[in-house]
C-alpha cells in the first residue's frame, strides 16, 4: 500500500515536469511546443504602422456648424491655440507572417488599414518598409509586400482537420513583446460573429492580446490553421476566447488581393434570418435548417430565378446550408457570373431553382415609413392588434402592392413581439404562406385558426424583413 502510495505522489509530482519536457506519462503524450517555435518562429513578423493625423490647430466646437451659437464662438474663439501641434503621429503594433520567400506578408486588416508607414521588422532584427497591396475589411485580412528575397515561410495546414480540444499555437507581439508564444486548445469551430459573416471563425482559449492580431495560429504539426483577429473581452485584454480566420479562408482572399488588389464576391441578392424550431414548425420543416428568406431585392439574381419571401434555403450549388451564417460564407465564395442551383423548401417541398450568381455591391438602406395619425378608436383582433391598411404613399415609400400597418399593440392580445409602426405583409401558417392585403382578410384568415395554433407573420420592420412566429392566436 505504502509503495503504490508513494507511485502516485511521483507520478502526480512528475506530470508537469514532464510536460515542460515533452515527455510521456502513462503512455499519454504531453504537448512540447518548443520545437514548433523554434522551426515556425523565424517566419513570424512585427508589424509597426504610423498615421499621420493633421489637425488645424484651433478648438473644436461643441456646436453643429447650423447652431446659431456657433457662429457666436467662431467669430470670439482663436483659429489657432498655442502649442497645439498641426499634426501628430498614431502609431500601432500587430504581427504578421511570411507566406512567400520573396517578401509576401499575410496580416490583418486592421493592423495595416488607414496606415501612412507599415514597417515589418524579422525575428533577426531586419527592417523593412512594406507596400500595402490590399486589405479586406469584411474579412480582416490583409497582405503586404517587403522587398527581400530568401525569407523564411510557414507552412500551411487545413483547418477543417482541425477537432476541438486539439492543442494549438500563437506567435506574436502582444504589447510589443516580439515573438511571444502561447497556447491552448480549439474551443469551438465555424463561430458566427455579428456583423461578421463571411468567417467561419475557430475559437480558441489561446492567449491573445493588443499585439497579436494578424499572427498565425499554428496546430501541433507545425502548419498554420488560422490568423488571429479578434478577442472577445470585457476590459480590452485577453479573457480566454479568441478568434482566428481559418487560413483557408485567409488565402482565398489574399490570393485575390495578390492578383487584382480587391476581393470580389457573390451575392443574391436576399436577405435571411435564421430558422428556429418554431419557425421550421411553422414551415412545415422537419427540423430546423437553412436560410429564410424574409426580402428579395427588386432586380437583384434572386429576384430573376423567382426566390420568394419564405422560401428556405437548404443547399447552394450543392453545398448544404445548416444554418443561415453558412449562405453568405457559400455565396460569397462564388464567382461572379456563376451559374448555380438553389434549393428551397416551399410550401411543404423542396425545388431545385437555376440562379446566376451576381457581385457584392454596397448596401442601400431607405428611410422610415411615414405612418398616419393616431386611427380613431377601433377595436383589436385575436392578437391584441389594431392594424390599418396601407395608404397609397406608404405602399410607394415601402415598395410593396400591399400590407396592413400595425398601429396599436393592446393588452389583453396574445403575447407577440409586433410593435406600432410594423408592416404585416403575410401570414403563414402549416407550410402556406398568404399574403395579407385587408383588414377584413387578416381577422377572416386569424378567425379560422384553432386558439392553440402556431402561426408566422412576414413583417416589415424599419428598413428590414423579418419573420415573427406566435404560439396560439387566442381565443375568438
Amino acid at each position: 500500500m505504502i509503495r503504490r502510495l508513494a507511485l502516485c505522489l511521483f507520478l502526480a509530482f512528475a506530470a508537469p515536469l514532464a510536460a515542460a519536457q515533452g515527455n510521456t506519462v502513462g503512455n499519454v503524450l504531453l504537448p512540447d511546443f518548443a520545437e514548433l517555435a523554434e522551426k515556425q518562429g523565424p517566419a513570424v513578423v512585427n508589424i509597426s504602422t504610423t498615421q499621420v493625423i493633421k489637425h488645424n490647430g484651433g478648438m473644436q466646437l461643441p456646436f453643429d456648424e447650423n447652431d446659431p451659437a456657433y457662429e457666436l464662438f467662431r467669430r470670439f474663439m482663436p483659429r489657432q491655440m498655442p502649442g497645439i501641434p498641426r499634426e501628430f503621429k498614431n502609431q500601432s503594433l500587430g504581427s504578421g507572417f511570411i507566406v512567400s520567400a520573396d517578401g509576401h506578408v499575410m496580416t490583418n486588416a486592421h493592423v495595416v488599414e488607414g496606415a501612412d508607414e507599415v514597417l515589418v521588422r524579422l525575428t533577426d532584427k531586419r527592417e523593412y518598409k512594406a507596400k500595402v497591396l490590399g486589405y479586406d475589411k469584411r474579412t480582416d485580412v490583409a497582405l503586404i509586400k517587403i522587398e527581400a528575397t530568401g525569407l523564411p515561410v510557414v507552412r500551411m495546414g487545413d483547418p477543417n482537420k482541425l477537432r476541438v480540444g486539439e492543442w494549438v499555437a500563437a506567435i506574436g507581439s502582444p504589447f510589443g513583446f516580439e515573438s511571444s508564444v502561447t497556447a491552448g486548445i480549439v474551443s469551438a469551430k465555424g463561430r458566427s460573429l455579428p456583423q461578421e459573416n463571411y468567417v467561419p471563425f475557430i475559437q480558441t482559449d489561446v492567449a491573445i492580446n493588443p499585439g497579436n492580431s494578424g499572427g498565425p495560429l499554428f496546430n501541433m504539426r507545425g502548419e498554420v490553421v488560422g490568423v488571429n483577429s479578434q478577442i472577445y473581452s470585457r476590459s480590452g485584454g485577453y479573457q480566454g476566447i479568441a478568434f482566428a480566420i481559418p487560413i483557408d479562408v485567409a488565402l482565398e482572399i489574399s490570393n485575390q488581393l495578390k492578383t487584382t488588389g480587391k476581393v470580389s464576391r457573390g451575392r443574391l441578392g436576399v436577405v435571411i434570418q435564421e430558422v428556429t424550431r418554431e419557425l421550421a414548425e411553422s414551415f412545415g420543416l422537419q427540423k430546423p435548417q437553412g436560410a429564410l428568406v424574409t426580402t428579395v431585392e427588386k432586380g437583384s439574381p434572386a429576384d430573376a430565378a423567382g426566390i420568394e419571401a419564405g422560401d428556405i434555403i437548404l443547399k447552394f450549388d450543392g453545398k448544404p446550408v445548416g444554418q443561415s451564417s453558412d449562405l453568405p460564407r457559400i455565396v460569397g465564395g462564388t464567382k461572379p457570373g456563376t451559374k448555380s442551383t438553389v434549393q428551397v423548401w416551399r410550401k411543404g417541398a423542396t425545388r431545385d431553382i437555376a440562379i446566376t450568381v451576381a457581385e457584392v455591391q454596397e448596401e442601400k438602406s431607405a428611410g422610415p415609413l411615414q405612418r398616419k395619425g393616431r386611427p380613431t378608436e377601433q377595436a383589436a383582433n385575436r392578437l391584441g392588434l389594431v392594424v390599418s391598411e396601407l395608404t397609397a404613399e406608404q405602399k410607394r415609400q415601402l415598395g410593396v402592392d400591399h400590407g396592413l400597418v400595425v398601429e396599436e399593440v393592446k393588452n389583453g392580445g396574445t403575447r407577440t413581439d409586433l410593435r406600432p409602426g410594423d408592416v404585416i405583409l403575410a401570414l403563414a401558417n402549416k407550410g402556406v404562406q398568404t399574403e395579407v392585403r385587408s383588414v377584413d382578410q387578416f381577422n377572416g384568415l386569424l378567425s379560422k385558426l384553432d386558439r392553440n395554433a402556431t402561426i408566422t407573420l412576414l413583417v416589415r420592420r424599419g428598413d428590414a424583413q423579418t419573420f415573427i412566429t406566435i404560439k396560439g392566436v387566442g381565443d375568438k
